[in-house]
């Protein structure tokens, strides 16, 4: 028995989006219930006001991409815990191999090793994300993931200064705060982290430079006037993307501007960071969205649909990097916790074996849905994405390409009263980004409930 086998759940019978035998998502009540009406109070007395609370929604269970509130109201989750429950709420298999890690430990320091661990590092280094061995570094999410590359990089280069992009999230920590720039207020009133300068982001969409390549625009801008006028690319000891944005509106680089940044990097000795939190582990349709362009990072930061709803984080690095880190260089005290390496081995297995290739396929038939729905209403500027992370922005007018907030959050607020739970991004994009094993009947029934949301939207 493999390693992998091992440390898998019990294989369940019968298809997992099949499993659950409830009527389909339905509106009991008036948003929000009695019930929730009540726990939302309890929560504003203890609760720190700054989580957005995008709905009133308090939840009870949920199954596979359906979820529950408090009372008795289904709704299909097109949200997915923002992208974090890859593989649909509790799946039995991975809840199955979190019961079997609980039965043995729960918790050993990173002074001592164990095999779920060795094993999930074992499973990295096989996917290959860099095309050679690689070392990994366990942490608890996308932001101290990235904290964590972020001193890699300064460790093994000796430079001190780096270069995020526009619209860019990268965490909310004071490091890679400094890079998050997806929207002011997450910056505001914080002293962050010095030594970022941030470059614009390529957005055929709404192109800032002239020309028709807005990736090899954003490529000159840095080598031509960045490096020329203000940073000495001899001081930069890394830049950090994301390969697909994710807050900054699911924004998908136009073919060419990953494999530009790859061969910039190499030019002056800077090393290349991808942010994978979102768009890795198969959302794109791939298992790492950096394979859609066949580019290969220095440093990798994994978390958020890694252990399917468990708090896990990768820093994943080229062994070369990783390697020079000397002990006690970086550590923490939860990193490779038993239970969450124990969720992300059957995470990795289930969407390598059938989930990366069910968000490709779905994602195209979704894809093509909003297409359809686009060519019916004005007000949709543009359908974008890779696999099952999707964007569908909003605008004024298809002339000025104008964002149109207003109607975005209209969309997602009667998309929710509906049934059907979504997030934005961006400046006026509706998201979607709902579990990778969600079927094509899913997709159309959430068709349904959104074009009704839309439709309310432009009546008011």
């Amino acid at each position: 028995m493999s390693i992998e086998e091992k440390f898998r759940g019990r294989r369940s019978s019968e298809p997992y989006q099949r499993m659950n035998k409830e009527s389909p998502p339905a509106i009991r009540t008036e948003l929000p219930g009695p019930k929730a009406r009540a726990l939302l109070a309890r929560d504003a007395e203890v609760v720190s006001p700054s989580y957005p609370r995008e709905h009133p929604f308090v939840m009870s269970h949920g199954r596979g991409v359906e979820v529950w509130d408090v009372d008795g109201n289904r709704f299909l989750d097109f949200a997915a815990g923002i992208a974090v429950c890859s593989t649909g709420h509790s799946h039995p298999q991975v809840v199955q191999a979190i019961k079997n890690a609980a039965d043995e430990f729960l918790h050993i320091s990173p002074d001592f090793s164990h095999e779920r661990q060795i094993a999930l590092g074992e499973k990295i280094n096989a996917l290959s994300p860099m095309g050679e061995p690689v070392l990994s570094f366990f942490c608890q999410s996308g932001t101290e993931a990235v904290e964590g590359a972020l001193k890699l990089a300064r460790y093994v280069s000796g430079r001190s200064r780096f270069i995020g992009f526009l619209g860019g999230f990268h965490g909310r920590t004071m490091g890679s705060l400094a890079f998050t720039a997806s929207k002011c207020t997450q910056q505001q009133g914080f002293a962050t982290m010095p030594g970022v300068t941030h470059v614009p982001f390529p957005n055929p969409y709404r192109p800032l430079f002239a020309g028709d390549d807005q990736g090899q625009a954003v490529l000159n801008y840095i080598e031509n006037v960045l490096f020329v006028s203000n940073l000495p690319a001899s001081e930069v000891a890394a830049i950090l993307v994301e390969p697909i944005q994710c807050e900054g509106g699911y924004i998908v680089p136009p073919d060419g501007f990953l494999a530009g940044l790859r061969q910039l990097c190499d030019r002056h000795g800077i090393l290349l960071i991808l942010d994978e939190v979102q768009s890795g582990v198969g959302r794109s349709g791939k298992m790492f969205a950096c394979q859609h362009w066949n580019v290969q990072p220095d440093i990798m930061t994994l978390a958020k649909g890694l252990g399917s709803g468990l708090p896990i984080g990768l820093v994943v690095a080229k062994k070369t990097i990783m390697q020079q880190w000397k002990p006690g260089a970086h550590a923490n005290t939860y990193g490779g916790n038993p239970l969450c390496c124990a969720a992300a081995l059957v995470t990795l297995d289930l969407i390598e074996r059938e989930y990366a290739a069910n968000a490709e396929k779905v994602g195209a038939h979704f894809m093509k849905r909003l297409r359809e729905l686009q060519s019916q209403y004005p007000v949709i500027g543009e359908i974008r994405g890779k696999g099952l992370m999707i964007g569908m922005e909003l605008v004024s007018d298809r002339a000025s390409r104008a964002p149109c907030t207003a109607s975005c959050h209209a969309v997602i607020t009667n998309a929710f009263h509906r049934g059907l739970i979504l997030l934005s991004c961006g400046q006026s994009t509706v998201r979607f980004m709902p579990p990778l094993m969600v079927s094509v009947a899913q997709v159309d029934e959430a068709m349904t409930l959104l074009e009704a949301a839309l439709l309310e939207a432009l009546a008011q």
